[in-house]
């Protein structure tokens, strides 16, 4: 029997990485894919692109590209493109290019659109 080859994956593109519900880290976090946060995550988040999934949970400082908020965010957000969904919560200062606030996103902070 012949395994199928792996396909290749170029490094610029980046992995996708998913913090599991039942995990709780408290630290950095950096990565040049994608990072799903299912779990709860206390620290600073550097991405390419961060989803904090419904049952998800971060406390500390987003970096990335883009930000997709569906559960809990408290701290501060730094990216271009922001996405707050209907079952957000978030408590953060936010610096963005895009910003979309979805009807039903709980939000306490600062929002600032970036000057470029």
């Amino acid at each position: 029997m012949t395994l199928p080859a792996e396909s290749p994956r170029p490094a610029a593109m980046g992995g996708r990485s998913v913090i599991a519900q039942d995990v709780r880290i408290k630290g950095d976090l950096g990565s040049d894919g994608i990072v799903e946060v299912m779990g709860e995550i206390e620290g600073k988040i550097t991405a390419r692109t961060l989803v904090i999934g419904a049952e998800g949970y971060v406390k500390g400082a987003v970096m990335a590209e883009t930000v997709d908020v569906r559960g809990r965010m408290d701290g501060r957000i730094s990216c271009v493109t922001l996405t707050l969904r209907a079952a957000a919560q978030v408590k953060a200062d936010s610096s963005y290019s895009t910003l979309s606030i979805e009807s039903g996103a709980t939000v306490d902070g600062r929002f600032s659109k970036s000057k470029a």
